[in-house]
Parts: structure tokens; C-alpha cells; sequence
């Protein structure tokens, strides 16, 4: 991970206004990183930037991906795979049903796959957005997958 960081932000529709309250307590540090989003949520944390920024704001740092339900959530996953995002922060919503719940599952299994810090809650994201990392290069350990790849397979 470079000094500068690529961080994803992603909030179920219930969970909105608390990652938009989060990104306007923290804007002036997020303005300093690359911010990927899905769908709605970028809309809000754009205008959220925007707002506090003001003629400050690169909308450029900010790139906006499909809503979760139809296709942002993989969009993500493989910008995850691909070692394009560093840091997700994704505000879900545990007591509403997700029409994309596997959509979800799968999203949360690769940032544990390659070991990308994820916040799902405030607390979370305030400790990971404070962390003396966070403003540092920093190389994450990966398990070594090759064994898995190259193993023999019976067909």
C-alpha cells in the first residue's frame, strides 16, 4: 500500500446517513486519499465533499461504481483482486435482509482473501481512519495461494 491510499466506501441504504455524517467528520483527511464508491453512496460522499470542500474539491478522487444490488459490489471485489483498493469501509445494515446478500457475502470473503482492512461499523472506521498507517506505505501480508492453484485436480 502506498502512502496514498485507495479506500472504498459502500453503506446500505439504512446505514447512509451514518457513513455520510462519518465522511463529513472526516473529509478533510479523506480528501487527501483516492475514494471509490458504489452506486448512491458515491452520489452522497461526493456532494458531502463537495460541500466542505468547495472550490477545493476534486471530484477526480472519487470514482463511482454501480449500485451494490446490480453489480457494484463485484465491481469492487475486483478492484479488491486486482490490488487497486487498500481500505474498504462498508456501513451494512445486520437487521435489514439484503436482496444481494451474496453479493455482500462475497465482497466481505475477498477483503479477508487479501487481507484488505475492513471497518463495518463507526467505531471501526474511526480507529482504521486514526492509525498511524494510514498516512504510512505499508505492505500487508497475503498468504501465498499457489499451492491452491497448482494443486492436482481428479476430473
Amino acid at each position: 500500500m502506498a502512502k496514498i491510499k485507495n479506500i472504498a466506501l459502500v453503506a446500505h441504504d439504512n446505514r447512509k446517513k451514518d457513513l455520510i455524517e462519518w465522511v463529513e467528520w472526516n473529509y478533510s483527511l479523506l480528501s487527501e486519499f483516492n475514494l471509490t464508491c458504489t452506486g448512491t453512496t458515491g452520489k452522497l460522499v461526493t456532494e458531502a465533499m463537495q460541500k466542505k470542500l468547495g472550490s477545493k474539491f476534486k471530484s477526480t478522487k472519487i470514482t463511482r461504481l454501480k449500485s451494490g444490488p446490480l453489480g457494484g459490489d463485484q465491481q469492487l471485489g475486483a478492484l479488491i483482486s486486482e490490488g487497486k483498493i487498500d481500505m474498504l469501509i462498508f456501513l451494512w445494515d445486520p437487521m435489514q435482509p439484503q436482496p444481494h446478500d451474496v453479493d455482500v457475502k462475497a465482497l466481505l470473503r475477498i477483503t479477508a482473501l487479501y487481507n484488505i482492512p475492513t471497518a463495518c461499523n463507526r467505531s471501526t472506521a474511526d480507529f482504521m481512519i486514526s492509525s498511524r498507517l494510514l498516512t504510512h506505505d505499508y505492505k500487508p501480508i497475503i498468504k501465498d495461494y499457489s499451492g491452491y492453484i497448482a494443486r492436482d485436480l481428479k476430473i
